[in-house]
């Protein structure tokens, strides 16, 4: 299994988050606020917040959730699309960026004070395509001492994830995990839905 593509997306992503705590207004210009991608044209910030992190503890759990799935994940793409795995992999992980946080432009692009940064949502779209190749993958929380099948947990945190989505007024970017569990989900459906036929047979 060739792991050069996940330290080319982990590296710059921890480099550049440490950069932007130490210099606010990189922080700022980098970050996902939707009122001001609205007015100034901005776009690029639709996939700039996922290369900085709000502190090192989210930072360094994003990174250590995309390195244990993602290398899951690109050998399972390295073994079935062969020399094409590597941009499959880059197909889920790079749009999911920024297709995860469109309903939240969308709902926040009057609101100048909503701001968001982090991997999650793409790191969401790659544990769910790790939940479709794994089912039965043991899954948990950190520090939580017993886990489920990977289908249960991930049905469980959807669930979870939409209720937090919809009650709003937290931190956390509940709607991107939503939005980028259900782009990977429908990412292999499209280019391998024989996928999902192994997915059933496993439960």
């Amino acid at each position: 299994m060739n792991n050069i593509l996940l330290y080319a997306l982990l590296i710059p992503t921890v480099i550049i988050s440490i950069m932007a705590f130490r210099n606010v207004e990189l922080f700022d210009k980098l970050k996902f606020n939707p009122s001001h991608i609205g007015n100034s044209k901005e776009w690029y910030r639709f996939f700039s917040y996922g290369i900085i992190h709000a502190d090192y503890i989210h930072l360094l759990i994003n990174m250590y959730i995309f390195w244990i799935f993602g290398k899951i994940v690109l050998a399972n793409f390295q073994y079935l699309f062969q020399n094409l795995g590597n941009l499959y992999f880059l197909l889920l992980y790079v749009p999911a960026i920024g297709i995860s946080v469109i309903p939240s432009y969308f709902k926040h692009k009057s609101d100048p004070f909503y701001n968001a940064v982090g991997a999650s949502g793409a790191i969401s779209a790659i544990v769910y395509v790790s939940i479709i190749l794994n089912p039965n993958l043991p899954m948990g929380l950190l520090f939580i001492p017993f886990s489920l099948p990977a289908w249960i947990f991930g049905a469980l945190y959807l669930i979870y994830t939409i209720i937090m989505s919809k009650k709003g007024n937290t931190k956390i970017g509940h709607s991107a995990h939503l939005w980028g569990a259900v782009y990977g989900m429908l990412f292999i459906l499209l280019v391998e839905p024989r996928l999902y036929l192994w997915f059933f047979h496993q439960l």
